[in-house]
């Protein structure tokens, strides 16, 4: 009786089973029979009994072929009797050939032999039916499998040797017992290296992204990615390789889970606790460049230390976009330290502080009142900021032209060359004015080389405010006419219109900025002074005769 004989019902005792069959077996031997007939899947072999036992043609046929044929003589392995007619198998006779050569290989004491086969079938609810690469065959009870009988078949596994009956040919083994001792092989292991609390070496057996499993003498664990060195998350492939030797400490286990989990870096000095009484804020260090990030750059202090070197603290320029455009990979550079933390292991260090300040460079070799060329760094909708050298000065809209209502955003673009009068620096805001109209011709003194003050003016009312009138004077210039200098016209509300011509007294033209006040209550003052004059000038005449002239 053999694997295939056992009648697996609902409930069963494999174990109880098995032992029976053993007892219960008088030889299974070996004999050598003749094949009298091969008809349909029937072979029939004569044992030298009263009936000829029966096989299966499958177990003669490989790979559709016919290994015997009619007459041929073929060894069989007696197992018993099924009614008159002897049990017999020709596959029980290779199976013992391979069982044989697996007790030769592996001696009698093999229980708890590590042995790797293909599961190749499923025995009802009972077990699996295992088979190595050299065919041996062995069974695994399914409650030794710790395995679905679903999809079993095909998967390859490993599992221990549980018994082995030598008449029967037959070897049990079992997954979970193999499962279940290197779980406690490596709890006992771990337990050790835990207890002696110190650093171990292992191999590196398999690199990942997130990190690195290690071989601690048949024991695998996690080296996370953070947990490789104090700079902070890695690429593990850029600093080791598969089959190199570290030095690891324990960070913990779980026992459940079977999970160690590792650390190169715990098993080395903390450069951070080296430099706590060595370094402090306003330090000025040497660092290489070693990352690049688009926010800024990473710079190495030589212990495995990193810090950050924000874009904004490279240089004064605040138009810098890019690290890469004044910083190279592995470039040597002093900075100043500018913030320190030992105990949340951060430190950011800057490059601009240890250069002058831009604007201080600037204040030292320019004033109010020089020209200077600059090029339109940004359009805002109040005016453009535009660079000089390594600062910005802000040139308001009301300041790039003398026209009115003028805007930058439509006068230039970014990146025009533009030549600005400075005409105003605040040292305490560190801001610069800027201006273009300054440096060129007001139309106002266009109107003053032509003009002086008492002039009288003609010009046609342009626009009416609460607070006075317009009127259009030449080269697109306009006069204010204030309410309180309105003079006989406030009196006259059909003489305020739009369109109307009205005549007024220069009192005042500011060049600066554009302007030209006028006046009809003073044109009317000193045109009563000039007739009083004249009245004084003229003995002729009468003051009378001459209201009179003026009357008409």
């Amino acid at each position: 009786m053999g694997i295939d004989d056992i009648d697996l019902g609902e409930e069963f005792d494999f174990e109880q089973m098995l032992n029976e069959s053993y007892e219960k077996t008088e030889n299974n031997s070996v004999v050598t029979g003749i094949i009298v007939e091969i008809e349909g899947d029937r072979v029939l072999v004569d044992v030298g009994q009263k009936i000829e036992g029966q096989i299966n043609v499958s177990e003669i046929t490989v790979n559709g072929e016919l290994k015997f044929n009619k007459g041929d003589e073929i060894p069989v392995m007696l197992l018993g009797v099924r009614g008159e007619r002897p049990s017999i198998s020709y596959r029980k006779v290779l199976q013992k050939e391979k069982f044989d050569a697996f007790m030769a290989e592996h001696g009698e004491d093999v229980e708890d032999t590590i042995i790797e086969g293909k599961i190749i079938s499923v025995k009802n609810r009972g077990g699996f039916v295992l088979e190595d690469e050299n065919g041996c065959e062995y069974f695994m009870p399914m409650a030794q499998s710790y395995l679905k009988a679903i999809g079993a078949v095909g998967k390859k596994i490993k599992a221990k040797v549980l018994k082995v009956n030598a008449a029967q040919s037959s070897i049990i083994v079992s997954r979970k017992k193999l499962i279940e001792d290197s779980k406690a092989e490596k709890d006992s292991k771990v337990a050790v290296i835990i207890e002696a609390g110190e650093p171990v070496n292992g191999v590196i057996k398999k690199i990942t992204s997130y990190g690195m499993f290690i071989d601690l003498d048949g024991i695998d664990g996690l080296v996370n990615y953070n947990e490789i060195s104090y700079k902070g998350p890695v690429n593990p492939a850029n600093y080791y390789d598969e089959g190199d030797e570290v030095t690891v400490a324990i960070l913990s286990y779980d026992k459940t889970k079977q999970h160690l989990s590792l650390s190169i870096k715990a098993a080395l000095p903390n450069p951070w606790e080296e430099i706590r009484n060595e370094l402090e804020v306003g330090d000025t260090i040497t660092v290489t460049v070693s990352n690049f990030e688009s926010y800024g750059a990473f710079v190495d202090l030589g212990n495995d230390i990193e810090g950050l070197l924000h874009i904004s603290e490279i240089t004064w320029n605040k138009n810098l976009k890019n690290p890469k455009d004044l910083l190279t990979l592995g470039e040597e550079v002093n900075v100043e330290v500018i913030e320190l933390d030992i105990d949340k292991k951060r430190l950011r260090v800057s490059l601009k502080t240890l250069q002058e300040k831009p604007f201080a460079k600037f204040t030292k070799e320019n004033k109010v009142g020089e020209i200077v060329i600059g090029k339109i760094a940004t359009l805002t909708e109040f005016g453009a900021f535009v660079t000089i050298g390594e600062v910005d000065g802000l040139l308001h809209n009301e300041e790039a032209s003398w026209e009115s209502n003028a805007k930058c955003k439509l006068i230039y673009k970014k990146g025009d060359e533009v030549e600005v009068k400075i005409i105003k620096i605040d040292r305490e805001k560190e801001n610069i004015s800027l201006s273009v109209k300054e440096i060129s011709e007001s139309p106002a003194q266009a109107f003053q080389a032509a003009h002086k003050m008492g002039d009288i003016i003609k010009g046609t009312i342009k626009d009416l405010k609460d607070f006075g009138l317009f009127i259009k004077l030449e080269n697109n210039l306009d006069g204010l006419v204030r309410t309180e200098d309105f003079g006989p016209l406030a009196e006259d509300p059909e003489a305020l219109e739009i369109g109307k011509e009205i005549e007024a007294v220069i009192v005042n033209i500011d060049t600066r900025k554009n302007r030209v006040r006028l006046s009809v209550k003073r044109l009317e003052q000193q045109q009563q002074r000039e007739l009083l004059k004249e009245v004084n000038d003229t003995s002729s005449m009468t003051l009378g005769d001459l209201l009179k002239d003026q009357i008409k």
